[in-house]
């Protein structure tokens, strides 16, 4: 069984992330860390705890961490989620309770204390997981991966060239990139691959079970709200967005990578929150795979979207 922790911002297809790994028997989901980014921090708790409850989630312990990137300021994303982060769904506030401790003491001590090699899925922007980097480097020892939703090989979304969590805190993703671990980047190049079809999508809806309707509720808000985006193939779709790298920790052989030198840009406006991936094959010996400021890791640039359309309807209508 897979022991896996997810750090969110939850966020619309965040809550898909979480039914998800809740729901898939081959998870053991130790742990769910909490940060701002998509809403407030603690809109992303209140969320969370939420999505949960109506997951039939069992005790799986809870913590809120960073209110805001290292060093810029919070940026929230209600045009795309909804004042509440889930579509002003109305849902009911849950009676569960985070953990007396911050997420990245979380963190520390579930990934030390898991029998086996954890993997770890950053859904949001990583300000939590550089503040580990930095104040328990000791734990990456137990950390088999990370997958991490962000970045982008090509064009962005929050800006031309970013995504919106490496440009919502691209301090902390260039931290996260150096800690010398396996990485993989699951960004926008295959975000919008995998979709729900509309006639699946109402099946959701008009399920008597609360988890399965919930994600058809969802997904019709992600419809409603990215019609125009070109990159989702067909208006009426809807794409899983960050389940589809929670999918890619759990059958990574439908996803195709290829591992690239690659760095977030900071410091010039226009660019900043970049992933910088070096497609190159040669001439690296300036800049790119001989530069030690970037760090190779696997990109990914394909994905088998009706496998993992497929895995996600599969595991969260179990």
């Amino acid at each position: 069984m897979q022991q896996m922790i997810l750090d969110v911002d939850t966020g619309i297809d965040d809550a898909l992330a979480l039914m998800l790994a809740v729901r898939h028997p081959n998870v053991n989901l130790r742990a769910v860390t909490c940060v701002a980014g998509n809403a407030s921090l603690e809109q992303v708790v209140r969320n969370t705890l939420t999505v949960l409850d109506v997951a039939g989630a069992g005790d799986i312990p809870v913590a809120a961490g960073a209110h805001r990137p290292l060093l810029a300021e919070a940026n929230h994303a209600a045009h795309v989620h909804g004042t509440d982060g889930l579509g002003d769904l109305g849902l009911p506030e849950s009676m569960r309770a985070v953990v007396p401790v911050h997420a990245v003491e979380l963190l520390r001590r579930e990934i030390l204390a898991s029998p086996t090699p954890v993997i770890l899925v950053p859904l949001a922007p990583m300000t939590n997981i550089a503040i580990l980097v930095r104040m328990y480097p000791e734990v990456l020892v137990n950390v088999e991966r990370i997958v991490f939703m962000g970045g982008s090989a090509s064009v962005g979304n929050a800006t031309a060239v970013a995504e919106f969590n490496t440009w919502h805190d691209p301090e902390a993703a260039e931290i996260v990139l150096s800690a010398g671990v396996p990485i993989t980047m699951y960004g926008l190049d295959v975000f919008y691959s995998v979709t729900i079809p509309p006639d699946d999508i109402s099946r959701l809806v008009a399920a008597s079970e609360p988890g399965a309707q919930l994600v058809g509720r969802l997904l019709q808000h992600i419809v409603s709200v990215k019609g125009g985006e070109v990159r989702v193939a067909g208006d009426s779709h809807g794409d899983i967005g960050d389940a589809g790298a929670v999918c890619a920790a759990i059958d990574p052989d439908g996803l195709r990578t290829v591992n690239l030198p690659v760095r977030v840009s900071l410091s010039d406006p226009l660019t900043r929150g970049q992933t910088v991936v070096d497609h190159r094959t040669a001439g690296h010996e300036q800049h790119g795979a001989g530069d030690p400021l970037f760090r190779r890791i696997d990109i990914a640039l394909g994905v088998d979207g009706a496998r993992y359309a497929k895995l996600f309807l599969d595991t969260v209508t179990a």
